[in-house]
Parts: C-alpha cells; structure tokens; sequence
C-alpha cells in the first residue's frame, strides 16, 4: 500500500486523503470487490487522525463510490449511472464523459398535436403539431432510461436528422440553437403496465421521473422532455454552493 501525504502542501490533509482514494478505489483488486483497508490502519499509515480520514471516506460514501457497512468494512459501489444537474451536457455526452457506453433499443420521431401541457409551455396552439423524439436506452444489459422530448416548432428540426447524434450537439452545429437553461421536476413513482414494459421491470416497481423544461439562448421554451429511470440503476446528484451576498 504505497500512500502517502504531503504535509508542506497547503492543500488540507482530508482533501488529500479522498485524493488519493478515488486512486485507490480505481484499482482492479478492489474494484472486483476486496474490501478497503480498516479504518485504523489507513489512518496509522498516513499519520492522522480517524476523524480525517472518515471525512474523506464519507465523502465518497455521499458520492456513491463507497459502501461502508458496520462490522463489515468498506468497499467500493457497484458502478451506477449517475447524473449532475450543472452539467450542462446531453445524455449521450455526459454518458461518454463519464465511461458509460450506451446503446440505443428503440428511437421513434413522430409528429403529434400536443397535450394541454406541452402548448401552454411552447405557448401554441394544440392544433399546431409538434415533433415528438422517444428514446430507449441503456447499457449493453439492458435498458435502464425512456425518454420522451417534444421540441418547439420554431426549432426547425424535421424528424430526419440522426437521432443518434447527441442532441444538444444537433440542436447546436446544425441549427444554431444553444440549449442554455434546464429547469427540473424529479419525482419518485410505481412503474405503470407502458414503463413497465420498456425498463423490463414489474408493474408497481420504483421509477425516477424527471420532468425537464429547456429554454434556449435568448430564454425561449425549446424542449419538453420526460424521463423515466429504473431506481435502481440510476442516482440523480444535484450539487448546490452557497453564494456570499
């Protein structure tokens, strides 16, 4: 176990510790399931206290890295897929930014007249159809999340475009619009017979649903997008930071 500190960094040593961590974790032992070492001979090791090395570890416990079970020790999470809502990335990139190859079970682009909701949100008419993009996806085990996004008319977007592509990436390079401001309703709800199906679940089993109204540069409604996660396969962190006044 080659782990050291250096205290003539001003760098404060629980930051450190959780530094070199996030290395040690990375390591194929412990990745395949071996235990971490204890507690106090980590903390004997690197000379300090247990208290901060247990505020590096519970930081990567909040994070979704480690599990820690009394009696038992700690070991690193099963991977999950997760996401950061000031990421301000498609599913598609901030997927590959992280690692997670994905794969696409079903794509459907449609045109449909929209429901109450989606034209008081675009600010049309319902008789003014929209383009409806769903999308199935998952890991190479199956999938885990099913979007529905609905796109303001003014957008341009025809329906022949490679759906495969990143989306913001499209929205970007081909019609000039910047998706620049996420607002989000998550909730936690039973799978019905349809989500069911498609997350190949049962009936009544726990989904994430977020609900996302994206603006465009100038602050105009451009997407309506639902998402439906299978819980146990996906963690939604949301990062705050107080701001001095």
């Amino acid at each position: 176990m080659n782990l050291t500190l250096d205290r003539r960094n001003p760098i404060p040593l629980h930051i450190q510790v959780e530094y070199l961590l996030r290395e040690l974790i990375e390591d194929p032992i412990y990745k395949n399931g071996k235990l971490l070492p204890n507690e106090i001979e980590l903390s004997k090791h690197l000379a300090i206290s247990r208290t901060t090395l247990r505020q590096a570890i519970n930081k990567l416990v909040y994070e979704g890295l480690l599990i820690r079970k009394k009696g038992v020790g700690t070991r690193v999470a099963t991977p999950s897929v997760s996401s950061k809502s000031q990421n301000w990335l498609s599913f598609s990139q901030e997927m590959k930014a992280r690692g997670i190859p994905i794969r696409n079970f079903e794509l459907h682009v449609s045109w449909v007249l929209p429901d109450e909701n989606i034209a008081n949100f675009f600010e049309i008419t319902a008789e003014r159809k929209v383009l409806k993009l769903e999308r199935l996806r998952g890991r190479e085990e199956g999938p885990f999340v099913y979007f529905v996004s609905y796109f303001h008319p003014r957008v341009g977007l025809t329906g022949e475009e490679d759906f495969k592509r990143p989306l913001y990436e499209i929205l970007e390079s081909d019609y000039s619009i910047i998706a620049q401001l996420s607002k989000e309703e998550i909730t936690a709800k039973g799978a019905d017979s349809f989500i069911a199906k498609k997350l190949e679940m049962k009936i009544g089993e726990p989904v994430l649903f977020r609900k996302r109204f994206v603006y465009d540069q100038g602050e105009r409604p451009l997407e309506y997008n639902l998402g439906f996660y299978k819980a146990d396969s996906f963690v939604y962190t949301v990062e705050s930071r107080r701001t001095q006044v």
